[in-house]
Formats: C-alpha cells, structure tokens, sequence
C-alpha cells in the first residue's frame, strides 16, 4: 500500500501513470462506438455461441467485435503485421541489413510495419462486415440498418474500422513515451482483463452450470496464473567471464558476469502462431457459412479439429497438432530471437569467454546445446498451459455451456502469459522508478522479476 502512495508523491510518475490510466478508459469507451448503420439493440442480442474463430478475436480486442465498434480489430492487425515483419527481416537480407542500421533503420522499418497494418486491417473488416451483412441476431432481426445499403455500409465499415485500429496503434505509442509501461501490451492486456468478470457473469446465467465447478475453475486459474508466472521468470544462467584489458593508462580486471537464457524465450508467438494456423481454415468456411458445407473436407475438420468436440478421441488430433506446432514454433522464434553464432562472435569480440569452452566454434555449438536443451521443455509447458483450460473444462463437464469457448480463450496460455508478462513488466518498470528516486518498491525483499 505504501509503495502505490508513494506513485503519486513523485510528479513524474504520478502524470506517467494517470496518463496511461486515461488512455486505457478511452480505449474503454471506443468499444462501445459502434460502426455507422449497425443497429446497436440487435447488436446486443447477437453474440454467435460456438464459434470460436470469432471468440479469439473478440476476446483480444477486448469485446469490441460482437459490439460492432470501430475497434472490432483491436490492436491484432498492428502485432500481426509486426510477426510478419519481423519473419521478413530473417527471409529478406536487405530488411534484415534495414533493422541493423540504427534508430533510421527501424523508423523504415516502422513505417513498413504501419503500412501493412493498414492492408490487413481493410482485408479483415472487410471479411467481418461482410459476414455482418449477412447476420441476424437470435431473435433473427438483422444486425444492419435495413435502410442502409449493404456496399455502402461496408465502405464506411472498412474506414472506420481501419482509423480505429490505426487510432489505437497510435495510442499504444503514446503511453510508450508518455506513460508506463509498453501501450501496445497494455492495450491488450485492458481487453482481456475487461472480459473476465464479463465471460464469468455469462457463465453464472446459465442455470445448467452448477456452482461448485465455477469455484473450482477459479481456483484452477489462479494456479494456472502461479504456473505461468514461474514459465515467464524462469532463466537459465550461463556464467561468463571476461579478461583483463587496458582502459586508458588503467588495467581493468576481468569481470564475471552472466547469460541469462529464458525457458521462454519466444513468449507467446508460439502459441498465437499455431491457434493462427488452425484457425485460420475454420474462419474461411465460417464466413463462406452454408457454402462451406457442400465441401467433404470440412465436416472431417469440424470432427477432428475440434476443441470441445463430444468424444475424447475426436479431441486427441486438434491436441496433437497443437502441442507439435506450438513446439516446432518455440524452436524456430527462439533461432529468430537468439542467434548462437552471432553471440559467440561478440563474446570473443569484447574478450569474453564461457569458463571450460573454447571462444569460436565450442563456444557456438556450447550456447546451441543450451537452447535446445531449455527450448523444449519450455515448449512442452507453454503447451500444457494452452491446452490447460480444454482439459479443465471437459473435466468439469462445462462444455455444454454457450459460453465456454470464449472462456477458454480468455483462461487460455495465451491470454495468461500477456496478462502476466504485461503485470510484471509495467509493475517492474514503476518499482524501478521508485527505487531510482530512493523510495520502497511493492515487495520488502528482492525486487519483481520481469521480463528483461
């Protein structure tokens, strides 16, 4: 209590954080503004039960798409585009020799960034209001005004859409250099934090859900929340140890530092790789609706791709690919993020060493062994920790229902490790500030781990 006191003694931080605080309840408000010529009260009623394509996206964009509002896409296409640019730089040398130049560097690549959030933002509104012009909520009355022309709805749809996706990137960068912590994060992390009381009190309504297993998917989720923060803290230290070298007229003695190599070092793109790739043929015939049907090929996928399908050996595939693609994904962005080559070269450069390992080649294949070592246990939790909420709610029998799969996404790995990556970091980055002007931090021993 001391510690939150204390924000607001210091001026500094005491406008850092009122104005994050005030963003994040605009950002509230803009959920409820809905697209010109949606039909609010229909909009009310229309909440699509079991489809859970939709469910992830709305549950990321903090609810904004079953309203219909101009932030129906959250912040989703600016990360989008950002995992794509990021692969680019790895595929393409010259944006890979662009993101190593500097700060004017990375401004192109920013600008290439936001330039694609634009053509997949227009790509995916499109495909939603086109899907909204077809749609009738549960009292079959139609989602747009019947006096509104369907091209011209969808026109200004894609406008609005678009400025407000691109309005809460721009947002996001504000509490960046204005406020606390990382805004595209907390942008986020406000949306699904908002879903939880709200997927919660949907579930109580449902007079078939006793309320003996909601107790105990609460309690689960806290252990869930513990086990995620100990995947996000957890590090593997390779101890370093540098040689002495002249400074000035000065020998400096040598220094022993270390390497932290995380048991997550690729967070959660595994996960939101993998849910990308299965989902991704599920909203394609979702929207194509009826005309999806007279394909043989998607009844087999809504049998065995299927995360609340009936029986478990129906379940098993989804399960199986799931594990096997957010495992190859863990591997393959831990080699974007870490290169093993490239560090061994800037230890030998600045004359440090892995104490028992040769500098050059050893040192390479020694970091190499460790990344692969710490990667796949990593991945196999980060994967039980997506897969947890499935197994917790065929468990206790809550799969019947409407609104359990919005449930699992928002209890799933994904939305966890942002909510407590997010907690940790923005808390991490107020301690210090604390600290820094020689104030208590929030714990009386140790400081709060976050990410580095």
């Amino acid at each position: 209590m001391s510690a939150i006191i204390n924000i607001f003694r210091i001026p500094e931080l005491r406008r850092r954080v009122i104005f994050t605080i005030s963003m994040l309840i605009l950002y509230r408000f803009g959920i409820f503004v809905t697209i010109p010529g949606v039909n609010p009260i229909a909009v009310a009623y229309s909440r699509p039960p079991g489809q859970s394509f939709l469910d992830v996206v709305n549950v990321f964009s903090g609810g904004a798409l079953f309203k219909l509002s101009i932030f129906s896409l959250g912040i989703m296409p600016y990360i989008s585009a950002s995992i794509i640019m990021n692969l680019l730089t790895v595929v393409f040398p010259m944006l890979g020799r662009l993101q190593r130049e500097g700060e004017e560097g990375r401004k192109k690549i920013n600008q290439y960034t936001r330039y694609g959030t634009i053509v997949l933002c227009i790509l995916q509104s499109y495909l939603i209001l086109l899907n909204a012009v077809k749609s009738t909520n549960r009292f079959n009355e139609p989602l747009v005004s019947t006096g509104m022309d369907p091209g011209w709805f969808i026109f200004i749809g894609v406008v609005s859409v678009t400025a407000g996706s691109m309005f809460l990137m721009w947002m996001g960068e504000q509490i960046t250099e204005r406020g606390i912590g990382n805004g595209v994060s907390l942008i986020i992390f406000a949306g699904i934090i908002a879903q939880l009381p709200i997927m919660l009190w949907q579930m109580l309504q449902d007079d078939s859900v006793d309320m003996f297993p909601i107790i105990i998917l609460i309690i689960l989720f806290f252990i869930l929340i513990a086990l995620t923060v100990l995947l996000s803290t957890g590090v593997r230290k390779i101890p370093l140890q540098y040689g002495k070298k002249m400074l000035g007229r000065r020998m400096v003695q040598g220094q022993s530092q270390s390497l932290p190599f995380k048991l997550n070092s690729a967070s959660v793109m595994p996960i939101i790789f993998a849910s990308s790739l299965l989902l991704f043929p599920q909203t394609i015939f979702g929207f194509l609706g009826e005309t999806a049907g007279s394909w043989p090929g998607w009844r087999l996928m809504q049998e065995w791709l299927n995360p609340f399908a009936p029986s478990w050996y129906q379940k098993a595939p989804y399960y199986l690919i799931y594990t096997l693609l957010i495992i190859f994904f863990a591997y393959f962005y831990t080699a974007i993020q870490l290169n093993p080559q490239e560090l061994s070269e800037n230890l030998k450069k600045y004359g440090g060493f892995v104490p028992g390992i040769r500098p050059g080649t050893h040192t390479r294949q020694y970091l190499e062994s460790v990344l692969n070592r710490i990667t796949l246990p990593g991945a196999i939790f980060l994967a039980g920790l997506a897969l947890a909420p499935y197994f917790i709610i065929s468990f206790l029998n809550l799969e019947s229902n409407q609104n359990i799969h919005g449930l699992a996404y928002t209890f799933g790995g994904t939305s966890l490790l942002i909510i407590v990556g997010v907690a940790l970091d923005t808390l991490k980055q107020v301690e210090s500030q604390l600290i820094m002007r020689k104030y208590d931090g929030f714990m009386k021993k140790g400081r709060i781990k976050g990410r580095n």
